[in-house]
């Protein structure tokens, strides 16, 4: 549906997700991969979702110089918000732990920052899903730390993995978005500039 209405359009996801990449799949695009290497690093003063917007715009500015006029760039950045602190990619299999030691048995955030480029404009949104863990035994955060290996995962977890199903409680907001991309604010952003362009 959405296909036809972007088809003079060329999608471009600068994202080298699987996940990020299937749901662009699922919602029926016709999109093309370009990958350019970008130092995510922020300055220290950026808080909450400042910073995955922040990251968000960074993936765009490789690219946007060879942006052409029908072209739509898609950049974005997870991070997960808890005890005022911004949770990346686990390092090794001590910081994975520590992180997940840390988010158990209380609620923390997934922010997600989505960033359109276009060559005339720049759109950047976020969504927030608060996600609440059961309290997670050293035993269960082994064990999954071992099967999965979430060394690529803000937060160190999936949601759609083991420790997902067996660990979390409660969720406020987008499960898409914890997953990595909230699909329904690209679909409803992606209509309205196709509207306006």
């Amino acid at each position: 549906m959405l296909n036809e209405k972007l088809k003079n359009h060329h999608i471009i996801l600068a994202s080298g997700s699987p996940r990020r990449q299937e749901f662009f799949k699922n919602l029926g695009l016709d999109f093309e991969i370009i990958l350019k290497p970008v130092k995510e690093e922020y300055p220290p003063r950026l808080t909450h979702f400042e910073i995955s917007n922040y990251l968000a715009q960074l993936k765009a500015l490789p690219l946007k110089k060879e942006l052409k006029s029908n072209d739509i760039l898609i950049t974005s950045d997870t991070i997960v918000w808890h005890n005022n602190e911004a949770l990346g990619k686990p390092r090794d299999e001590e910081e994975a732990f520590n992180i997940l030691k840390s988010l158990s048995n209380t609620t923390h955030e997934v922010i997600t920052s989505v960033c359109f480029t276009t060559k005339t404009f720049e759109k950047t949104l976020h969504a927030i899903t608060k996600v609440t863990f059961k309290e997670l035994t050293e035993k269960e955060i082994k064990y999954y730390i071992n099967t999965c290996k979430p060394y690529d995962k803000a937060g160190a977890y999936g949601i759609q993995e083991w420790i997902g199903q067996i660990g979390v409680t409660k969720l406020e907001g987008s499960y898409f978005n914890v997953m990595g991309l909230p699909t329904h604010l690209v679909y409803k952003t992606l209509n309205t500039i196709v509207d306006i362009s």
